[in-house]
C-alpha cells in the first residue's frame, strides 16, 4: 500500500519548575577539544515507520548524517526532546536500558516489529540535574516515537547512549529557550543535543482533510515555511520565541506546543560560532505538516 493511501485510511492520534538562576557546572563529565552539534529534526510519522532509508529521502538523510557524525566526533550520548513526551514540570530519564514505547494507535501489526535496543547514559542524564536542579529525574518514561524511529536511522547500530527529557507543557516558549541555553556546558562534554519535533504540525485541521481523502497541502505552508527558514537562518530568535504571533500563520501552523518547543532548545544551545546547515528540506507535501530540519556545528 502506497504511503497516501494508506494515511488516507488510518489517522494516527496525537499522542501529547521554575528555572534555576544559577548553573552548577560539575567535573563528572571531562571536557572534549571539539564542540558537540546541536540538531533540530522531524520524526516522521507513524505511517513512514516500516519503510527503508531506500524508500524514505528523510530516513536516508538522517542515515547520511549519522554516518557523518560519528566519523568526526566522539559522540558520549544523546540527549533527544522530543515532541511526544509532555509533562508538568521537567523531567531527565535515568535508566540505564531504554524502553521502546509504540505510543501510535490503529496501526496494523507490523507497524509495531521495528525494535531499537539503546542504553540509557544515567549518569550524564544526572547531570542534567546539577546543572538545573529544577529538572526531576525519573525512570517511568523510555523512548517514544518522537526519538526511536528517528533514531534507527541516525544511528541504526544503536550503538550510541541515549536519554529523554521531557517538555513541560504548560511553560512559556521564553523558559524552553532558557533551559536549553543552561545546557550548553553538555556539548563540550560529548553529548548530542537533539530536538525533535516539527515546525508545522496541525493535526486539527489534518485530519478531516486526509479523511476526505485529500493529501495535497493547504496552500499556506511554503509561505509559513519559507518564513521560519528566513528567521532560523538570520537567528531572529526573538521573533521564533514569539511564533504565535509574529506570523500571521503562527498559530495555525503550531497550534500546540509540543512538535514546535524542540527547535527552542535547539535554538537555545546555539553558539555564535555555529554553522548552520539544513540536512532536510523537504518541501511541505502533505496538509499542515513539515520536515524540515537542520544542523548546527
Amino acid at each position: 500500500m502506497e504511503r497516501k493511501e494508506f494515511i488516507q485510511s488510518l489517522l494516527t492520534l496525537s499522542a501529547m519548575g521554575t528555572l534555576s538562576s544559577f548553573k552548577q557546572y560539575t567535573d563528572t563529565l571531562p571536557t572534549q577539544s571539539t564542540r558537540m552539534p546541536v540538531l533540530f529534526t522531524s520524526h516522521g510519522s507513524p505511517m513512514d515507520i516500516p519503510l527503508s532509508k531506500e524508500q524514505r529521502p528523510f530516513w536516508n538523510a538522517l542515515y547520511e548524517l549519522g554516518l557523518d557524525l560519528q566519523k568526526k566526533y566522539e559522540v558520549k550520548a544523546a540527549l533527544v526532546v522530543s515532541a511526544h513526551w509532555c509533562s508538568r514540570g521537567t523531567f531527565v530519564n535515568i535508566s540505564p536500558e531504554q524502553q521502546q514505547i509504540y505510543d501510535y494507535y490503529g496501526f496494523p501489526k507490523h507497524y509495531y516489529d521495528p525494535k531499537y535496543h539503546a542504553h540509557g547514559a544515567p549518569d550524564i542524564a544526572k547531570e542534567v540535574t546539577k546543572i538545573i536542579p529544577s529538572v526531576q529525574e525519573t525512570t517511568d518514561w523510555g523512548l517514544d516515537h518522537g526519538a526511536w524511529p528517528m533514531l534507527m536511522h541516525l544511528f541504526p547500530n544503536a550503538n550510541i547512549p541515549v536519554f529523554q527529557m521531557s517538555i513541560s507543557y504548560y511553560e512559556t516558549p521564553q523558559y524552553h529557550y532558557e533551559l536549553g541555553k543552561q545546557l550548553k556546558s553538555l556539548r563540550e562534554k560529548g553529548v548530542l543535543i537533539i530536538g525533535s519535533g516539527s515546525l508545522i504540525h496541525n493535526l486539527q485541521i489534518l485530519g478531516p482533510k486526509m479523511r476526505s481523502g485529500d493529501m495535497t497541502p493547504f496552500g499556506w505552508e511554503a509561505e509559513y515555511d519559507g518564513w521560519i527558514k528566513n528567521q532560523i537562518s538570520e537567528r531572529n530568535v526573538s521573533n521564533i520565541i514569539k511564533y504565535e504571533t509574529s506570523h500571521k500563520l503562527g498559530k495555525l501552523a503550531a497550534p500546540t506546543p509540543d512538535h514546535f518547543v524542540p527547535v527552542l532548545y535547539s535554538l537555545g544551545l546555539m553558539d555564535p560560532k555555529d554553522e548552520l546547515r539544513y540536512f532536510y528540506e523537504g518541501k511541505p507535501n502533505l496538509p499542515a505538516f513539515s520536515e524540515r530540519s537542520f544542523v548546527l556545528s
